[in-house]
């Protein structure tokens, strides 16, 4: 094959091939005039991605027509692109954007996105839209302007109210243009019916906000949201008919969703981005591939969004391998990811391979639960992740920038081998307290190396290290850390112990046997959500004390303790009982 030779250039195929003026003098030479040839072997440059583009695909074409090659040459070359790549487009890098010929270029080949911000951009009409390019990657367009999603999430219900606008800020000043947020049912509808969006739970203000910072803002509104809330933010209630299947099309749980969806996506659909609002995406459900039982779930809230009003471009999030069972046709499809290589789009390219790559959450620490380690990510590995995520024009949204904190009893759990509690920091420790996902600012919202190395990176990208002249969008300056203190150790000289209080709480429940905090009959019919539930019964005896608690119960045989009932722990021997008017 390396003595193989090609004619190059217009003068040796002055006319189309097979067409008019097609003959043996004006088809390619197998042996063309020196100067005017490449060796398809010995002189080329080495790998594909080396030959200019036009040329690389002419020159597969003519080949096939060249009257030296047997055909068993043809199909070698023909199919072996193919059968290198697994059947599977490869990612390339984005020249004429930031990256040139596979380098970094900042400068005048910059971001500059400084028309496009909610504030900036008055004139409105696609939005956020999905594009395809000949010989180049699709990619996002906003308003017609090539887009890549940087974004950082923050839950503006783990957040106290008053400190939204530092951490929005301090996302902006990093160098974010996208902050993304879930949307928790059961904090929204604690009862059938009752709404609240007030105080932490004003959505409207915190996606007002947003775009008063700078930020465009991706809603995933559910109805399941799983992020390590209680029944993945699901209101319990749901659970007192027997007959009801969360996450299908059962009539009662489409019932309660079509309800919700009524209250909720009425407040959204005026902070849309066609309606002047900074809401560039919607996202349907969360992760539904991981639990796939219903094929028509997901293909129903589409259409339930669609016809609430519902614009944006509408999208799904999957964990990589479970992103085939999780999508819809006709919706963009994104992933879930910790770490990054190019065998993470495989399963993703096998759904969708002409569409922009957007990872919906690239997780930059783990979740703590109660009796495991502490789980970090180093900074350097998540800067370079982001790195490459750029270099290959995909769009990003980092989990977490901000996590906060899990409010009262609101954190969830796993089971995946043993119970555990999600603990209640959602955020970075710091380096000095128990927390959650090590995201990049920690749970009173103060930097972390990881944000200074993205700032970095960013502020490399953005040109705002580079002479005035060639800077485009320069990032706003870090806000201030917020004010510390150290208060004192409080003695209280007052107290009410539980057994002296509970003539001043509600009337018991009366059963026969104990009853799941949802189905008491409390909360005009709602039952508990969470929190704690005092059982109470008369025993006659000793002996052995079996239960499976989810998550946990302590023990008490006339207001002694007795110990714990946990996952793990599930038996406690009572002492020999002699009076039978013991209270357990």
């Amino acid at each position: 094959m390396s003595r193989m030779r090609w004619a190059v250039g217009p003068p040796r195929w002055p006319r189309t091939l097979g067409g008019p003026g097609w003959s043996a003098e004006t088809r390619p030479s197998r042996e063309p005039p020196p100067g005017s040839c490449l060796s398809l072997a010995s002189d080329l440059p080495s790998g594909p991605s080396s030959i200019p583009r036009t040329f690389r695909g002419s020159l597969l074409f003519l080949s096939l027509f060249s009257p030296c090659l047997s055909w068993r040459r043809v199909l070698c070359i023909f199919f072996l692109p193919f059968i290198s790549s697994g059947f599977a487009p490869r990612v390339k890098h984005r020249d004429n954007f930031v990256f040139e010929n596979d380098q970094l270029k900042p400068g005048q080949r910059s971001f500059n996105w400084s028309h496009l911000t909610p504030l900036k951009l008055k004139d409105r009409s696609v939005g956020l839209q999905t594009e395809e390019r000949a010989g180049r990657n699709p990619y996002f367009t906003l308003e017609g302007h090539e887009f890549l999603i940087f974004g950082g999430s923050i839950h503006y219900f783990r957040v106290p109210r008053v400190y939204w606008r530092d951490r929005l800020l301090k996302l902006r000043a990093c160098g974010f243009n996208t902050v993304t947020t879930y949307v928790p049912w059961n904090l929204h509808e604690p009862e059938r019916g009752r709404f609240d969006f007030s105080g932490n739970l004003d959505l409207e203000a915190f996606v007002l906000l947003a775009a008063e910072v700078g930020l465009w803002v991706i809603l995933r509104p559910g109805p399941y949201i799983c992020s390590e809330v209680d029944l993945g933010g699901l209101p319990s209630r749901l659970l007192q008919d027997p007959a009801s299947q969360l996450r299908t099309t059962n009539h009662s749980f489409v019932e309660a969703i079509n309800k919700y969806f009524d209250h909720l996506i009425a407040r959204v659909v005026p902070l849309q981005y066609r309606k002047g609002g900074p809401v560039i995406a919607v996202q349907v459900e969360n992760e539904y591939g991981s639990f796939y039982k219903d094929k028509a779930y997901m293909p129903y809230l589409h259409q339930a969004l669609l016809r609430r009003g519902i614009v944006e471009l509408l999208l799904t999030a999957d964990n990589a391998d479970a992103v085939a069972r999780g999508h819809i046709k006709g919706v963009l499809a994104t992933i879930n990811i910790k770490t990054f290589n190019e065998d993470s789009l495989k399963h993703l390219y096998k759904v969708q391979s002409n569409k922009p790559i957007l990872i919906m959450e690239y997780w930059v620490g783990w979740f703590d639960t109660w009796g495991n380690e502490h789980m970090v990510r180093n900074a350097e590995e998540v800067k370079n992740s982001v790195s490459e995520f750029i270099r290959l024009g995909i769009s990003f949204n980092v989990y977490m920038f901000h996590g906060g904190t899990n409010f009262g009893f609101m954190n969830g759990a796993t089971h995946i081998d043993r119970h555990r509690g999600v603990v209640t920091s959602y955020g970075s420790d710091g380096g000095w307290c128990l927390a959650d996902y090590d995201a990049l600012l920690t749970e009173a919202g103060d930097y972390t190396d990881k944000y200074f190395k993205l700032q970095e990176l960013f502020k490399y990208i953005f040109g705002t290290q580079l002479p005035i002249y060639w800077r485009v969008t320069p990032l706003p300056l870090l806000p201030e850390p917020t004010p510390k203190t150290v208060y004192p150790s409080v003695d209280p000289s007052l107290y009410l112990p539980l057994w002296d209080a509970l003539q001043y709480l509600n009337r018991p429940v009366i059963s026969n046997i104990p009853l799941n905090m949802e189905n008491l009959p409390i909360n005009n019919g709602n039952g508990q959500s969470y929190g704690l539930v005092l059982y109470e019964t008369t025993i006659c005896s000793g002996g052995r004390l079996h239960a499976d608690a989810q998550d946990m119960a302590q023990v008490f045989l006339n207001e002694t303790s007795l110990g714990i009932l946990a996952d793990g722990f599930q038996n406690i021997d009572i002492p020999k009982i002699t009076v039978c008017n013991s209270e357990i």
